[in-house]
């Protein structure tokens, strides 16, 4: 069997793109599994720079097939926007699946995802506003439309009547805003559908086949660990499963399909959005961190909050995720500083806590406890072993691998895809 998934052991923004960017060369599938157009990946691929929120980042090779999958909420509209940008730079998109079940985003869902974090004022979770949460809450509420559904004129005129009566109940009863009228929608979505129809298939059975068949399978991650709906910083989490046991529901295979998973982290820590950052810095060495790691958002383009490695979290990470190796990206962002720290445990009402406390409000109560490290002035930017970096970086990453009890298997020191140490 010859499958990996890679999952953010993070907030996400841990540089994923760049990882599966390199696996999905050799790789023959590419699988989207959780999340929607709220995730972001950048890739540099040669001389360009791809944005990609729900399409795989295996369809930069002609070769490798990708499925957004079941457990994927797709917006229709940013899909084939998306589509064409790429197929704008000579990308092909003949290679396409995506499945049957997932369920798609409607304009009452976007709308309803900003009414309600509006309605909350100062306590607003920082969602990207597209729609994913209220998406998902209608599939639990067994009321979500799926591709399936689209493509059916007749059941999808239905599924909508049906579903704004509802939803402009709750847009002006309950938010103050205006009704949104069906047949713009129909005709906007059912546009979609007939541009969509020829990539909709059951994905879960052609992705068994594959894996029986001993292809090559990477499980593409959105987002990170600790925004799990789960076990993430609740409430201030996605609103899907972007760990291991996601890859699972929402691909529509069973958990011994997947070989290995690896976790990708920064060597650092950053978080978009409101909710408790325990080593966040509001200082100098965050400002470096936001500037030279270049801490914007792929999808919302906000700056990310900024802080030291936290291996409590990584911790977490390995345990949920079962991570068999962790890839620790931008390096290289940390050149320049003359001190470093990693957060080994926190401290909360002057007693140690060693576990990631599910009690937000403790959370946000605790004091981080760091080992400290010196740092180094080199330019590690075409360092391409192990040996090549500083002794100094070198420490950092065995403290890194002891700290979280899991092995570094690769380590980035760029952004371009060659800039990489293979330490495994």
């Amino acid at each position: 069997m010859n499958t990996t998934a890679l999952v953010g052991a993070q907030w996400g923004d841990e540089g994923k793109g760049k990882i599966i960017d390199i696996l999905a060369e050799k790789a023959d599938y590419v699988v989207r599994a959780t999340g929607g157009s709220n995730a972001g990946h950048t890739v540099v691929n040669g001389d360009k720079t791809y944005k990609l929120h729900l399409i795989p980042s295996g369809i930069l090779y002609p070769d490798t097939v990708n499925i957004i999958g079941n457990g994927v909420v797709i917006d229709p509209k940013i899909v084939l926007e998306e589509m064409d940008s790429l197929v704008a730079l000579g990308v092909k998109m003949d290679k396409l699946l995506i499945d049957l079940r997932a369920h798609v985003v409607m304009p009452y869902h976007k709308e309803i995802d900003e009414l309600a974090e509006i309605a909350k004022g100062a306590n607003a979770i920082g969602t990207t506003k597209r729609g994913i949460g209220p998406c998902y809450a209608d599939k639990c509420d067994r009321i979500g439309i799926r591709m399936v559904d689209l493509l059916q004129p007749d059941v999808f005129a239905e599924k909508l009547k049906s579903n704004l009566v509802l939803k402009n109940k709750i847009i002006t009863a309950v938010y103050g805003g205006k009704p949104l009228e069906f047949d713009g929608i129909y005709t906007e979505y059912c546009e979609y559908a007939k541009r969509l129809n020829k990539y909709a298939c059951d994905t879960g059975t052609v992705l068994y086949d594959a894996i029986k068949a001993n292809k090559r399978v990477i499980f593409e991650g959105a987002q990170g660990t600790l925004l799990d709906l789960d076990s993430g910083t609740y409430p201030f989490v996605t609103s899907s499963h972007p760990i291991t046991g996601g890859f699972c529901a929402g691909a529509g295979v069973g958990p011994t399909a997947i070989k290995e998973c690896l976790g990708i982290a920064k060597s650092y820590t950053t978080r978009v959005g409101a909710g408790p950052f325990p080593t966040e810095l509001d200082d100098e060495v965050g400002n470096h961190l936001l500037h030279v790691g270049h801490e914007f958002g792929t999808t919302t383009g906000r700056a990310r909050r900024c802080g030291w490695l936290d291996a409590v979290i990584l911790r977490l990470a390995v345990r949920i995720n079962g991570l068999t190796s962790l890839a620790i990206n931008k390096l290289d962002t940390l050149t320049g500083l003359k001190k470093l720290k990693i957060a080994t445990h926190y401290m909360h009402d002057g007693k140690p806590v060693y576990g990631f406390p599910a009690d937000i409000s403790m959370l946000e109560g605790c004091t981080p406890v760091y080992e400290e490290f010196d740092g180094w002035d080199e330019d590690i930017s075409a360092c391409r072993t192990f040996k090549d970096l500083p002794k100094a970086a070198q420490k950092y990453i065995e403290a890194i691998e002891r700290l979280a009890d899991c092995p570094v298997s690769m380590i980035g020191v760029g952004a371009d895809r060659d800039q990489n140490i293979y330490k495994k």
